[in-house]
């Protein structure tokens, strides 16, 4: 009997926390249509830090979003994301255009396990959601967007690799995304156009003890954006995130070079020898990696941040 009483106590909690979380999910998608409107208010910003605000991004990329579809005049047939990296898609750059302004979209990520999570969740039977478990190179990145059912015009493309990042978004033809959302790498600091080199297996935390060595530099991805046909926007405060806008749909949108849109990036997640976060920030994170091989985007030449840092 005690047993069956304890049982029914911890039925109540799961039921009370779950309820929790709903009603507080319910509020942050109240604030975020609120936040979105007033921002419609004021646009257009001088930064898009003014634009940021959160409901399931990882920090202001749901407000900047919703900035930039607004002023590049997303059309309806455009509301459509591919978005790969997105773990299990509980904290992602386009789930609040997918819950709140029922976009539809193509997600990624090279875990089973975490599609798994999205396909058994009520939001996959709610939206217009595939989902799809794949290792993302750029040998095969064209193929699985196009087998999953995307290309043509889209209105988001949201990069997330941790690692292959630069080379994958230069390889991508199938989709042509209004926006890019990519991932870039702050220790590499503003100036050199630089990427770790390519490998299809890369994974950040065998690369380097550190992990702080992947991805690429935002000035590479300026480069990029430019061969492409796209002009820098900015980056969310965080310095994780940078916005490219198309040329032609740039609007009222203010373009930006790399040197002003640089950002230092906030977060510690730096690890030693052993595995263990040791919580760099600054010089010593250049430090840890000045002299390991990357690529200048520029002349395909391997060198490293130290050499170039020399000359």
């Amino acid at each position: 009997m005690k047993g069956l009483k304890s049982f029914l106590k911890f039925s109540e909690k799961i039921r009370f926390l779950l309820n929790f979380e709903r009603r507080f999910q319910d509020i942050m998608m109240t604030q975020g249509k609120l936040l979105s409107l007033k921002n419609a208010e004021r646009a257009p910003f001088k930064s898009l830090f003014d634009a940021e605000f959160k409901v399931f991004s990882q920090s202001g990329e749901d407000g900047i979003l919703q900035y930039l579809v607004q002023e590049s005049k997303i059309s309806p047939d455009e509301k459509i994301f591919v978005e790969f990296g997105v773990e299990d898609y509980s904290e992602a750059n386009t789930k609040f255009l997918l819950v709140n302004n029922f976009w539809r979209g193509l997600i990624m990520d090279g875990s089973k396990k975490n599609i798994n999570k999205v396909k058994k969740s009520d939001l996959y039977w709610k939206a217009d959601l595939k989902a799809v478990d794949a290792w993302v190179d750029r040998e095969h990145i064209n193929q699985l967007i196009g087998d999953s059912g995307f290309s043509g015009k889209i209105g988001i493309l949201s990069i997330d690799i941790d690692g292959n990042d630069y080379w994958v978004w230069e390889s991508i033809e199938i989709v042509d995304p209004v926006i890019v959302v990519v991932e870039w790498n702050s220790v590499f600091g503003p100036r050199h156009p630089i990427s770790v080199p390519y490998a299809s297996d890369f994974n950040r935390m065998k690369a380097h003890y550190s992990g702080l060595y992947w991805g690429a530099s935002i000035r590479a991805f300026e480069i990029l954006g430019t061969k492409k046909g796209y002009q820098l926007v900015g980056s969310n405060q965080l310095g994780n995130n940078l916005f490219f806008v198309k040329k032609s749909r740039l609007g009222r949108l203010a373009s930006i070079n790399a040197k002003s849109a640089y950002v230092i990036s906030h977060f510690r997640d730096s690890r030693n020898e052993k595995g263990e976060l040791n919580y760099l920030s600054g010089e010593a994170r250049y430090r840890q990696i000045a002299d390991l091989p990357m690529i200048d985007v520029n002349t395909n030449q391997i060198t490293s941040m130290r050499q170039l840092d020399q000359q």
